[in-house]
């Protein structure tokens, strides 16, 4: 048995090893938006900022003033209030009344075969006249320049799509752990550094700030074309990729904030709609990630303690190494460095989370978000 752990530990520290280095380059070309300089001496063009809000009356205030509060003249903004029950239509209509230039659809019906964020982005993005459009959530804060800096950016380097990693205000040490957790896996899944090369089949879309041409999101299909995807942001993202256009990320340090989840429940219940979804429903791509969230996240932290000789020193080097990337990791976003001491129990949380979400969507066959039943039959059809 000692053998095994020893090649196990081997097999990991250079697994880990590559993966570390891959992803401290490639985040070394990601730049920041905040530092981004540049100039335009043409007039510029129309961007439709579309909001979806179901039941955000928590939130929807101070993100909407934050976006009305942009420093670019020639803006739309658009609220889709998607079947809201709570007070977020009497914000919304005090706002109008403050606002003129405020556009704000109601949204009463969800049509079969959309899921209702979906639509709703869908909806406004027919009577949306801008150039540009802008996909951002109810619970985002902007900084005043963050679209002129991104139109700029987007035009200056010819990009079809450019998207922005938030910052994440984070309620508590248990959140703390998990959103950095999970921020680390899903760079080292994605591999965002990769999506601005046109060689690469790499994608991203991240739901908090999608930037796109007008006529590039109805090339390729617009919502309809991802109707049924939960993980709708980042599905918009692979069918920009694919087609052939221009695709971008920045960190948005600064420029960009968002509550992402306000307590571990909430985290659980968010993740549940999209954990099978973002795997495209495939059980076999489950037991691959449980297979890689225990070997790289949890198992080197036992093994510390579990073995001896040059197997635990081995161990005790991986786990060095994740408390490094989680320590790199919290200087491009907003995370404290610490929460890598809590990298195993995180790892185990998402390993729960990725069976829970599979076994209840077999078992029920389909997902609820937000008060509507989606069947999994709808869900696996749309593949993108």
């Amino acid at each position: 048995m000692e053998v095994i752990f020893f090649y196990l530990a081997v097999i990991t520290l250079v697994l880990l090893l590559v993966l570390a280095i891959e992803a401290g380059l490639g985040n070394r070309s990601i730049g920041f938006l905040r530092d981004q300089v540049l100039s335009r001496k043409v007039p510029d063009p129309r961007v439709s900022v579309l909001i979806p809000a179901r039941n955000e009356e928590q939130k929807i205030q101070e993100g909407l003033t934050s976006v009305l509060a942009q420093d670019y003249k020639n803006l739309e903004i658009i609220v889709l209030d998607d079947r809201s029950s709570d007070g977020t239509g009497r914000i919304l209509s005090q706002m109008e009344s403050r606002y003129p230039d405020l556009r704000v659809f109601r949204i009463q019906e969800l049509p079969a075969g959309w899921i209702g964020k979906n639509h709703a982005l869908s909806y406004g993005a027919q009577r949306a006249t801008g150039e540009l459009l802008l996909f951002t959530d109810a619970d985002v804060v902007m900084h005043s320049s963050t679209v002129r800096q991104s139109v700029a950016y987007l035009l200056g380097n010819r990009l079809d799509h450019l998207t922005l990693t938030p910052d994440v205000r984070i309620p508590g040490i248990a959140l703390q752990v998990l959103v950095g957790v999970f921020g680390v896996f899903f760079a080292f899944f994605v591999k965002p550094w990769k999506v601005k090369d046109p060689n690469s089949s790499r994608f991203v879309g991240i739901g908090a700030f999608n930037m796109v041409r007008k006529e590039v999101y109805l090339a390729v299909g617009s919502h309809q074309a991802i109707a049924m995807r939960p993980d709708d942001d980042l599905k918009l993202g692979k069918l920009i990729k694919k087609n052939g256009y221009r695709q971008e990320l920045l960190f948005g340090k600064g420029m960009l904030q968002v509550e992402w989840y306000s307590s571990v429940r909430e985290l659980s219940q968010g993740l549940m709609k999209n954990m099978f979804a973002g795997v495209d429903y495939r059980i076999s791509a489950v037991l691959v990630g449980t297979v890689v969230l225990v070997f790289l996240g949890w198992w080197p932290f036992v093994g510390v303690l579990l073995t001896d000789g040059i197997t635990r020193i081995l161990n005790l080097a991986i786990v060095l190494l994740i408390w490094g990337i989680c320590w790199k990791s919290s200087k491009l976003t907003s995370l404290k460095p610490w929460f890598g001491l809590g990298f195993p129990l995180g790892a185990l949380f998402f390993v729960y989370i990725q069976w829970k979400a599979m076994l209840t969507a077999l078992l029920t066959q389909g997902i609820d978000w937000r008060g509507t039943r989606y069947s999994l039959e709808e869900l696996k059809a749309n593949k993108v």
